[in-house]
C-alpha cells in the first residue's frame, strides 16, 4: 500500500495547515488510519487516529482541540487539519494505515507508513 502525504511546509506560529494522505489505486475505506509525528532526536509519537467510517476519532493530549482528523473514503484520502500551530508541533508527520484493528493505538499497530511530510513552525 502506497501512502502519499502532502500539505506540509514552513509556517509561523498560530496559523493553520492541512495535511492530506492519499492512497492511489487502493481503497482504504475499510481500515483505520492515523497520523504520527517525529521531531528531531525524538521517537515517533501518535497524533490522531480515525476508524473506517470516520465515526470514531482519538487524539494525543498535546493536539486535542487544535487538530482534527477526517477522511473522505470516496477519495481514498485522510486529512489532518492543524490549527493554532506551535513551534513544538515541528516534526515530520507520517500517515499510517492499520489493516487489522479498529483504530490505531500505537506505532506497532501500523501496517504501512507514508513517506512523511515536514511541518516547521517558527515562533
Amino acid at each position: 500500500v502506497q501512502l502519499v502525504e502532502s500539505g506540509g511546509g514552513l509556517v509561523q506560529a498560530g496559523v493553520s495547515l492541512n495535511l492530506s494522505c492519499a492512497a492511489p489505486g487502493r481503497s482504504l475505506s475499510s481500515y483505520a488510519m492515523g497520523w504520527f509525528r517525529q521531531a528531531p532526536g525524538k521517537e515517533r509519537e501518535f497524533v490522531a487516529t480515525i476508524n473506517w467510517s470516520g465515526g470514531s476519532t482519538y487524539y494525543a493530549d498535546s493536539v486535542k482541540g487544535r487538530f482534527t482528523i477526517s477522511r473522505d473514503n470516496a477519495k481514498n484520502t485522510v486529512y489532518l487539519q492543524m490549527n493554532s500551530l506551535k513551534p513544538k508541533d515541528t516534526a515530520v508527520y507520517y500517515c499510517a494505515v492499520d489493516l487489522h484493528t479498529i483504530v490505531i493505538v500505537t506505532a506497532s499497530d501500523v501496517d504501512y507508513w507514508g513517506q512523511g511530510a515536514q511541518v516547521t513552525v517558527s515562533s
